[in-house]
């Protein structure tokens, strides 16, 4: 019998005695093999990441790259004159999309604030291209420790890996002027963290209640970068409430969470008011993102093509599930003292509330109109996946990303239980899938007027929710992290992009 399983036998007890069998500690806290292998997986996706020029290939990467620039400047609404200034500056380079003039004649972006107010402090560094990065390092970090507490000490490792490893990660953590990966990382991050927290009642309370406050910041970051990872936040905070008694959790630790929680909600209420002068308004005007029943099914059988190439792990984490709920169909047979009776419910506890997070996001744009209309696109032919100068499947199954995180921990269990030589060996399968993926991206053009470019297939250029297409293909990224572009601090009004030559980086 293995050191592991020796440990999975000795910890714990069970569900039906009112406890949740704790996870293992996972060997020594930092160092040793799985710890190296991390980060040496994270260390050859940055270099994947950076090892392109960056592109702006859809309407949000223009909107997104006003708002940071702006910020940088200390503004995140612009008065007519400053948004006029910051359109000539970047007028050559694509310009600004998606955004609108309030009635008082100011200017914002149709975005939800979030990744701009965490990207601009990297974009005044000039280093914005490692602002997702940097947040992935985090998600990295929540996703070893609370898969290597559930999982052991190579749980850890399986779950950073298929996290990095997929299309999606490689395609949007490439695009610093996007805020899908970002959000997706703060995800994970707190998803991590929580479940390290639930599963470590051997640890202080103290450190308990820090590790607990990290992670829902993580997920408060997370919803104002996407309003709708609010189900993400919301799943975190019912198991709290739910469990926190057969985990040994304090009430003075969910006092301090519902602080930290409480937070979001007071920015974005704050925010609307103050910007559209209703704390319930956003930048999108009534009507424009919409969502129905009748896109259920088109969405059910359209997207899965789509989400098998970006993120082919979720097929992993759903044989999990299937895995995990047989576990504790049988469970139920076994002697209330025998180990693996403790064990198959408090798999199947986090497996519910991982599933939840997950389900609750695809739910949710399993109802989007928009995706409906960029799969079927004119005439029913559809966009791919692929096609034409370059793969713009990205921006079909964007909404879709934000789940990794959690699919990533499910498919982890998952790699446990498979033989050593086979959990690397389909690792480096998903890696070479997510690469080609990544490569395939980019190159995808529109004419000054709007149109498709030569040699940009039949389908043209990616549009977004507000249905735009994507502005024409800038000569260098003005103003991010000084790739090309009017150069200068100024433009007219003081207002422009952080410029300079073109680079190659």
């Amino acid at each position: 019998m293995s050191v592991d399983e020796v440990q999975e036998q000795a910890i714990g007890r069970h569900l039906d005695d009112g406890n949740i069998v704790v996870g293992r500690r996972g060997g020594q806290w930092l160092g040793g093999p799985p710890v190296w292998v991390a980060i040496g997986i994270f260390i050859v996706f940055a270099v994947a990441v950076l090892s392109r020029a960056t592109e702006m290939l859809e309407p949000d990467d223009f909107a997104y790259r006003a708002s940071i620039i702006a910020l940088t400047h200390g503004q995140y609404v612009l008065s007519n004159a400053d948004y006029q200034s910051l359109l000539s500056t970047l007028s050559s380079d694509g310009g600004i999309a998606q955004w609108v003039q309030l009635d008082n004649g100011s200017w914002v972006s149709e975005k939800n604030p979030g990744y701009p107010l965490l990207a601009a402090p990297f974009q005044a560094l000039g280093i914005l291209r490692l602002a997702p990065l940097f947040y992935g390092a985090l998600g990295a970090i929540g996703l070893f420790l609370g898969a290597r507490r559930w999982l052991g000490k190579w749980g850890g490792v399986w779950a950073v890996g298929l996290f990095f490893t997929s299309g999606a990660a490689l395609v949007f953590a490439w695009r610093p002027t996007m805020s899908t990966f970002t959000d997706a990382a703060l995800i994970a991050a707190g998803a991590g963290l929580l479940l390290w927290t639930m599963l470590a009642p051997d640890r202080s309370n103290r450190l308990r209640t820090l590790a607990g406050a990290a992670a829902f910041l993580a997920l408060d970051l997370a919803v104002l970068v996407r309003y709708t990872n609010i189900v993400v936040l919301a799943v975190a905070v019912l198991a709290v409430l739910v469990l926190h008694r057969r985990v040994g959790l304090t009430w003075r630790s969910l006092v301090w969470w519902a602080a930290v929680v409480s937070l979001v909600v007071i920015a974005v209420l704050s925010f609307n008011q103050t910007v559209y002068g209703n704390p319930l308004s956003t930048g999108y005007a009534s009507g424009l993102i919409t969502f129905s029943l009748g896109s259920v099914w088109p969405n059910i059988i359209g997207m899965p093509v789509y989400l098998l190439k970006a993120m082919p792990m979720f097929v992993i984490a759903a044989a999990a599930l299937v895995w995990i709920a047989a576990r504790f169909l049988r469970s139920r047979s076994l002697i209330a003292t025998d180990p693996e009776r403790g064990t198959s419910r408090r798999d199947a506890v986090v497996a519910v509330t991982l599933a939840a997070g997950w389900f609750g996001i695809w739910a949710i744009y399993s109802a989007y109109d928009w995706t409906v209309d960029q799969i079927s696109g004119p005439g029913g032919q559809g966009v791919g996946p692929g096609g034409g100068a370059g793969d713009i499947d990205f921006h079909v199954y964007r909404c879709y990303v934000p789940a990794i995180g959690l699919i990533a921990l499910l498919a982890a269990w998952f790699f446990v239980r498979l033989p050593k030589w086979l959990a690397p060996s389909l690792l480096i399968v998903i890696a070479a899938l997510g690469i080609w993926t990544f490569a395939g991206v980019g190159g995808v053009g529109a004419s000054p007027t709007g149109g498709p470019a030569a040699g940009a297939g039949t389908n043209g250029p990616p549009t977004s929710e507000d249905g735009t297409q994507r502005p024409p293909p800038p000569d260098g990224q003005a103003g991010v992290d000084g790739q090309g572009g009017p150069g200068g601090q100024g433009g007219p009004g003081g207002l422009g992009a952080q410029g300079g030559a073109p680079t190659a980086n």
